[in-house]
Formats: structure tokens, sequence, C-alpha cells
């Protein structure tokens, strides 16, 4: 090879890299962006509801070729949003990439706010909680704002004051224990029946239960009215 060729070799080289180097970048900004705008899109549409989102920070060294098309959005895991969900952008051009954004959400709610520290099995007050905003992780539909849900409840565990009240914290209140008597209540508009019976099952207000006629042994299942009372259907 001589020196005029060796010359047009390492320019060629020098073109090429210069050239690589030049192809334009995909904003990994614009990506974060995009993952942001894809989990604020599958959100509850309320004007009251207001949410927050955070997308992580991409690796600045990770260098994408600029997507001619707008790039498709989609959830790593199909289902429901978390407080942290992992969003995909792919960009399916040619020269196709994937990568993952994952989207910190937080949602502002009105919540029940223990005022107090309770002991497990506690029984909650009006004077125990107070009304509060607070910015929570995820959808916050889980929280109580209801004082008339929480009031005369128990909690299921020790809470520390300032915590925010959820569904799971609370126990739901047993008002008829297994091996109980109670009254079978079967009615209509014309015609009402009582029997003796004694419960198979703990039950709360409005769950049913199994109950055995303590006469005729039969087994039936009804609603609990009360403490004491299980309807059946007539």
């Amino acid at each position: 090879m001589n020196r005029l060729q060796r010359w047009c070799l390492l320019a060629g080289s020098v073109l090429t890299a210069s050239l690589a180097q030049a192809q334009p970048l995909h904003s990994l900004e614009v990506i974060q962006r995009s993952a942001e705008a894809f989990v604020r899109s599958q959100l509850p549409k309320s004007s009251d509801n207001k949410y927050f989102l955070t997308a992580a920070r991409l690796d600045a060294r990770l260098r994408l070729a600029h997507c001619p098309v707008t790039p498709e959005t989609f959830l790593q895991t199909p289902g429901a949003l978390s407080a942290h969900t992992t969003v995909g952008v792919r960009c399916p051009a040619l020269n196709p990439w994937t990568v993952y954004v994952q989207v910190a959400l937080e949602q502002e709610v009105s919540v029940l706010v223990l005022r107090r520290a309770l002991a497990r099995r506690s029984r909650i007050d009006a004077n125990d909680v107070e009304l509060q905003t607070r910015r929570v992780a995820g959808i916050g539909s889980s929280f109580i704002s209801d004082l008339t849900i929480a009031e005369g409840r128990r909690v299921r565990r020790a809470l520390p004051v300032g915590a925010a009240l959820t569904a799971d914290m609370l126990a739901t209140e047993v008002l008829i224990k297994r091996g109980q008597q109670v009254t079978l209540l079967a009615a209509n508009a014309t015609v009402q029946i009582r029997a003796q019976g004694q419960a198979l099952a703990d039950g709360a207000a409005n769950e049913r239960i199994r109950v055995q006629n303590v006469r005729s042994l039969k087994i039936v299942e009804g609603v609990i009215e009360d403490a004491g009372t299980v309807r059946v259907d007539l």
C-alpha cells in the first residue's frame, strides 16, 4: 500500500468516526418527560385530584440515536399504577432502542391523622384524630378522610402519633362470635319468624355467616343485623 492509499484509508476512517459522532441523539430529558406523561394519562381524571410525578434521571452516559417518530410508552408490568411505576419507552424506527424509566407517584389527599399514639386493639375516638392534607405515595384511595368510617373501630396494631389512617389499619368489629347463641330472623311484609341458632363463624355487621338452627339442626346462611340477630331468607 503506497502513501496515497494509506492517506485515503486514514481520511475515510476519520470521516466515518466524525459522522458517527455527529449523529443526533435523543434527549434523555424528553424520554423522562414522556414516561411522566404516560403515567399521568393513566390516572383517574378529576379536578379534585392533585398528583405529583417524578421520573428517575437516566444515566447521562446513555447514547440513544434520535428517534424520527414519537417513541412508544408502555407499562413494564401491566396492571395498576403504584408508588414506583416502571415505564418502557421504545423507539420502533429502523435503529430501535428501548429504555425503562421509574416514575415516582404521589397524591395530595385529605386524611385522618392520629393526634396521639394508640396501642394495638385500641378503639378510635373522635378526639384521637384530625383531618390534614398530606402528600402520600401512590394513589391515596386507601386513606381514610371520613370520621364516621374510623370512629369506634379498633386498630390492628400499635400506631404512632401522626400516622395517617388507612383501611388496612382498622380491624373489623366482630359482632357475633363462633359458637354464640343468636336469633334467626326470617321476615317479609306480613310474616315474621324467629328461631334460636348457633353461629358457625365470627362475623361483623352486614356480613354473611352460617348458622345452625338448634332445633332442626339445619344449617342456613344469613346476614348479621346486630350483635345477636341474623336475618335469613324466608
